[in-house]
């Protein structure tokens, strides 16, 4: 069997499948390794997250996953009384959501990795650019989301991860090191282009390989066609208890 990489989050998940997104990436890193299996809920919060769990992760699963990327927070970070309000949580309860969240999956496999991903830092401006493609006029004047308030979701994000001990991506930090980030990795303000896509595939897979999750380490499920013998084609199947 397989190993199985769970890629749990909102929209920037459920994207990561597009044209140069992080999950088709790692998708290819670990061909014939392991399947990456994309969970991502655009426009989920961590309050709404936490009634997949059961679902996705269920107790007592004789195959939990190896790992799981936990990328939530850009929508708990909407500003109340704003556009996208009705997605705002409070940061105490955000917290205490992904604590819930690490809980279970650890439940789930005490072996299992899980890193946390911060949501990424906003384009103000291009967030309310987006805004007015969208409402017109009837755009509200002020950005549904600022970069200081995804700070401080995101520095939250990256404590919870050093309170329960497992791996974090500090994508706010990481992203705003490049000149022009603004551009350059966000597309609407917000959701990530080719660019940014690569930047979280290349942070997730620096935490995977410091894990011992290197995909040049895991075996293949099935042997290599050059190992295949064709005068007895069974032998190594056989060799590896396939048979």
């Amino acid at each position: 069997m397989r190993a199985e990489i769970v890629l749990f989050g909102d929209s920037i998940t459920e994207q990561s499948f597009k044209y140069g997104g992080w999950g088709a990436s790692l998708t290819d890193t670990y061909s014939r390794k392991a399947d990456i299996v994309v969970r991502g809920y655009g426009g989920y919060t961590t309050r709404w997250a936490l009634f997949l769990l059961h679902h996705i992760f269920p107790l007592g699963s004789t195959t939990p996953p190896v790992a799981t990327t936990v990328f939530l927070g850009a929508n708990d970070a909407a500003l109340p009384g704003r556009t996208s309000e009705r997605q705002h949580v409070p940061l105490e309860e955000y917290k205490e959501n992904l604590r819930k969240i690490v809980r279970h999956l650890k439940e789930c496999s005490p072996t299992m990795l899980v890193v946390l991903i911060t949501p990424p830092p906003i384009d103000e401006e291009g967030r309310q650019q987006y805004a007015t493609s969208v409402y017109g006029e009837k755009a509200m004047a002020a950005p549904e989301r600022t970069n200081e308030v995804a700070g401080n979701y995101a520095n939250e994000c990256v404590e919870v991860a050093k309170e329960l001990g497992v791996s974090s991506v500090n994508l706010w930090s990481k992203m705003q090191e490049t000149q022009g980030w603004q551009k350059k990795f966000l597309s609407d303000g917000l959701h990530l282009t080719p660019d940014g896509n690569r930047v979280v595939y290349e942070e997730v897979v620096k935490v995977f390989n410091g894990a011992s999750l290197s995909a040049a380490d895991m075996p293949s499920d099935f042997p290599h066609h050059s190992e295949i013998d064709p005068q007895n084609p069974a032998k190594v199947f056989q060799e590896r208890g396939l048979l």
